[in-house]
């Protein structure tokens, strides 16, 4: 089903790009967590979220947005959201929540952001 959650992740050196895809909501936010959670463990130090297939985000995926932004930082690790659907930007921006997250239009601009620390490179990958 479209709202299904699902991550797809690809590590290139230090960099892990994370697609997030399906509806983040109060059933499929434990889904999401454990997974950030898995991509947050590693040795990576830099973090991209691909939102472009959230199809659907309540609170309760805005706070795992928001726990895993803070566990990120208290982990050494640069996160940053790329592809971020317009609800989704919505939700950020009503709620102050844009603040606590650098954003960038595609993974491409996100591994240009990230690509001067440490030599960390992304996979080209663009959003659908």
């Amino acid at each position: 089903m479209a709202g299904d959650p699902a991550i797809e992740t690809t590590v290139v050196g230090r960099c892990v790009v994370v697609r997030v895809s399906g509806e983040m909501d109060y059933v499929t936010v434990p889904f999401f967590w454990e997974r950030f959670l898995e991509a947050l463990a590693g040795r990576d130090r830099f973090l991209v979220l691909d939102l472009s297939g959230v199809s659907f985000c309540d609170s309760a995926g805005l706070n795992v947005l928001l726990r895993a932004g803070r566990h990120a930082r208290v982990s050494g690790v640069e996160l940053v959201l790329a592809c971020v659907p317009q609800h989704l930007r919505r939700i950020l921006g009503m709620t102050g929540a844009d603040r606590f997250f650098r954003v960038r239009e595609t993974v491409a601009e996100a591994e240009a952001d990230l690509g001067g620390r440490g030599n960390a490179t992304l996979s080209p990958l663009e959003c659908l």
